[in-house]
């Protein structure tokens, strides 16, 4: 995953609300949200490669989501880390314990941003510097470079977001907000090493592409009353939809 957006008490009803873009290669076996069968109450997108997820959530409250950390030379860890998504979500651990306790082996994964919560509190760990934040009221965005920073994408994620709450649109119009493909000017892109032209394409919020892009856009939340709710579009090369869920 590439793009996420938490609003921690920001929404009326929901205090807690997540949008979320997964970039991935086209080719790479994914199923869509739903319920899994080996982990009752949790609710999310699976990757078929190595079995864990991307975002997930579980019906008493626990989400979880994580995106990689763009390089100029990527490197692998021994474990995937679609496992630290599934590992909280099916966990028992509270959010706070599970970062503290993550950030004393981040050397297992390849470089990631991670975000959990719970009922009592929402988390990010950053695994390049195992940089813990707890993330108070607000809207905090992450992508792949450090935390709430001034990536042109997550600035306009988050206007863009800010503007539909205060103009009270529906599920299906925070959904559209994840397919913007503005693209932002060279001069304001980001530099992390990858070239311009790989900037540029991972430069909008969704990305359209044959062999790598946007593959699914969600919508999760947790309303006042403790229950959940996802809604996921999914998407194949050159951005088609392929599909749209909601659990």
């Amino acid at each position: 995953m590439c793009l996420l957006l938490l609003a921690h008490d920001v929404v009326p009803g929901r205090p807690l609300v997540w949008l979320a873009n997964r970039d991935e290669f086209h080719p790479r076996p994914s199923a869509a949200a739903a319920p899994w069968g080996d982990a009752p109450g949790v609710v999310g997108g699976r990757d078929l490669e190595a079995g864990g997820s991307w975002l997930a959530l579980h019906t008493s409250g626990r989400f979880a989501a994580v995106t990689n950390i763009r390089m100029a030379e990527p490197r692998r860890g021994p474990r995937s880390r679609g496992d630290l998504v599934r590992d909280f979500v099916a966990g028992g651990m509270t959010a706070k314990d599970y970062i503290a306790e993550l950030a004393l082996r981040v050397e297992e994964f390849a470089p990631f941003n991670l975000v959990v919560a719970d009922t009592a509190s929402a988390w990010c760990l950053e695994s390049p510097r195992a940089r813990a934040s707890e993330l108070t009221t607000g809207v905090h965005v992450i992508s792949n470079g450090p935390l709430d920073a001034p990536w042109p994408k997550m600035e306009r994620i988050r206007a863009l977001f800010e503007t539909a709450v205060q103009t009270g649109d529906d599920d299906a119009a925070l959904l559209d907000l994840l397919a913007d493909d503005y693209q932002p000017p060279d001069a304001v892109l980001p530099d992390t090493g990858v070239g311009i032209a790989l900037e540029r394409f991972l430069g909008s919020i969704f990305i359209r592409g044959e062999r790598y892009g946007t593959r699914a856009s969600t919508l999760a939340w947790r309303n006042g009353d403790g229950t959940t709710g996802l809604r996921e579009r999914s998407y194949g090369p050159e951005g088609v939809l392929i599909g749209e869920v909601a659990l």
